[in-house]
């Protein structure tokens, strides 16, 4: 069954430490990024998005962005993807 199935990309999110947390600007709104999506690509690399919320407030919309890479933030990254692997490796079905 495993070679027949076709899955795309695998995705997990994660949360940036308050500590980690930087902010980016878009259109001259100010965000503070929260948190990362992390897909595992078919190939078996990493890609990775960075979202976060304005600074001021209100109901902006979610928004991503780059990942600023630092040896933190690549950390996490790979950190969660490991972690993840682990939890998919061990589901328990249905």
């Amino acid at each position: 069954m495993g070679n027949s199935i076709d899955v795309g990309a695998l995705a997990l999110n994660v949360a940036i430490p308050p500590q980690l947390r930087w902010e980016d600007e878009r259109r001259g709104q100010r965000f503070e990024l929260q948190s990362i999506t992390v897909r595992l690509l078919p190939d078996g690399t990493l890609a990775a998005k960075a979202y976060g919320r304005p600074v001021a407030g209100g109901r902006g919309a979610y928004v991503s962005f780059a990942v600023r890479h630092s040896p933190e933030i690549d950390a996490l990254i790979t950190g969660a993807a490991t972690a993840a692997a682990e939890r998919w490796a061990g589901h328990r079905g249905l």
